[in-house]
Formats: C-alpha cells, sequence, structure tokens
C-alpha cells in the first residue's frame, strides 16, 4: 500500500468536516441566522429562499452521509492491511498516524521515542519494503 492510499482516510475525514461546516452554514441561513453562505448563485428577483435553502440542506446531508459511509469502508480496509503487518511497532504507527491521524511527533511520544525522525525513518523503510514486495510479485493475468 502506498503512503497516498494509506493517507486517504486523513484527507476524507477532512473534507467530511468541510462538508459539515457547510451544513451548518446553510441550516443557519434556512433558521434565519445570518450567516455568510459563499457559493450560492445570487439571482435577481423573487424566489422561494426557504424552499431552495431546504433543498440545498438535503442535498448538502446526502453529501455528508455518502462520504461518512466511504470514510466507514476506508477505516475497515486500513485496519484490515494494518492487521495484516508482521511486525507489532509498525502496525502501532501505521494506526496512530493514518488511523487516528496523530502528527509524527505525536507517534514518536506515543511508541516511547522523543524524535519524531524514528517512526518517520521506521515507517519510510517498512514503504519501501512493501512496494519492493509488491513489484517482484508476478501479476496475475
Amino acid at each position: 500500500m502506498t503512503r497516498k492510499e494509506l493517507s486517504q482516510l486523513y484527507w476524507l475525514n477532512r473534507e467530511i468536516a468541510e462538508e459539515k461546516r457547510r451544513l451548518a452554514e446553510l441550516e443557519a441561513a434556512a433558521s434565519g441566522c445570518t450567516a455568510k453562505i459563499t457559493g450560492l448563485p445570487h439571482v435577481p428577483g423573487a424566489y422561494d429562499r426557504l424552499g431552495d435553502l431546504g433543498a440545498l440542506i438535503a442535498e448538502q446531508r446526502d453529501l455528508v452521509a455518502r462520504k461518512v459511509r466511504r470514510s466507514i469502508a476506508e477505516y475497515n480496509r486500513l485496519n484490515r492491511f494494518i492487521a495484516s503487518v508482521d511486525d507489532a511497532q509498525m502496525r502501532v504507527i501505521l494506526s496512530l498516524r493514518y488511523v487516528k491521524g496523530l502528527s509524527w511527533q505525536q507517534v514518536a511520544f506515543a511508541v516511547g521515542e522523543c524524535d519524531e525522525s524514528y517512526p518517520r525513518r521506521k515507517h519510510n523503510q517498512f514503504l519501501r519494503k512493501s512496494e519492493a514486495a509488491e513489484n517482484a510479485e508476478p501479476q496475475a493475468v
């Protein structure tokens, strides 16, 4: 598994947080609060503002729900991969970094090291070996 594949859960969760922020903006606007909503078209004339906001809110809720389902699937995929790793310390490092989303410094402290370069270096070596092993395997046709 590549670093990009490992990072998908982190970025998906960031996306979900942004979509939830957008949903809160829409709900605040619909309830009469004075939140500024960015990205809505500005059309002159009369229209059903509340109805339009209701439709946007429903679409946004659906989008958040779909991304949450993708996040759960990604979480499960990532945990299956981590569980397949032989080295217990590497499983902890991968879990802290990619499942919990900790910084390298936080990972280092969690595994009993002071310097963030230790878990990062161990992680990078693991990925290089994994990628080399994947490339060495014969491709199924």
